[in-house]
């Protein structure tokens, strides 16, 4: 019944959301936890949560003082009688979880925040990575694919945070196909090896199909590197 009180909260939070970050995002993330958590031996009530809570206080959706604060998730779990030991496990794991958070150096140190860190990424990647990364593109007006915009390289936690990508391929290649070798586990160093390959033959195929081998040299010399 706690659970449930939680998906209800966080549903009413991010049911409208239309960026890649809503309920179908979580329930994806929540489903490949639990498959993590299995393999690991986890908490699976802590991995639930973790899971459910991670984007309520996404600094993209509700600003920097959410995300500072976690003012959405503490709210949810005050409301859900939530015990204030498991509390803190849950924000300490919240408060590591996201790329963004990473390139600040933060990681999460928990076999629980461990699950849910690679569980985000590995949706960011794969089929639903791509559609993702699309429809956030035309949420802020930008383009799927220009030839004449590159990425640019080795974005740093502020330049990332400040900024939408100038195309959906470029936010693959600036976030994307860096998340096969930022993995905390094996079952998601495993998933993300099949996802990430998604990613790297489709755009082979985009790149063809686009009469641009300048992009697949810009490809072949990314993988390489």
């Amino acid at each position: 019944m706690v659970m449930e009180e939680v998906k209800n909260q966080v549903f009413n939070i991010l049911n409208k959301d239309n960026s890649g970050h809503g309920i179908d995002h979580i329930n994806r993330v929540l489903n490949l936890s639990l498959k993590f958590a299995e393999k690991e031996n986890a908490d699976k009530d802590i991995v639930s949560l973790i899971a459910l809570l991670h984007d309520v206080d996404d600094y993209k959706l509700f600003g920097d003082e959410n995300a500072q604060n976690l003012t959405n998730a503490k709210l949810i779990m005050n409301k859900a009688n939530i015990p204030t030991n498991i509390q803190e496990k849950v924000t300490d794991a919240l408060k590591c979880i996201g790329y963004s958070k990473l390139l600040k150096g933060f990681r999460p140190n928990s076999i629980e925040g461990k699950i849910v860190s690679d569980a985000d990424m590995c949706d960011a990647l794969g089929a639903n990575g791509i559609l993702r990364v699309y429809t956030y593109s035309i949420k802020h007006g930008k383009p799927f694919f220009d030839r004449n915009i590159f990425p640019i390289e080795n974005l740093t936690a502020d330049e990332y945070t400040k900024r939408c990508a100038d195309s959906s391929v470029c936010h693959i290649f600036e976030k994307m196909l860096k998340l096969k070798d930022l993995m905390l586990t094996a079952p998601g160093k495993e998933e993300a090896i099949s996802r990430h390959q998604i990613i790297v033959d489709f755009l082979y195929h985009l790149f063809e199909e686009e009469n641009a081998p300048e992009w697949t040299d810009y490809l072949n010399k990314y993988l390489n590197n």
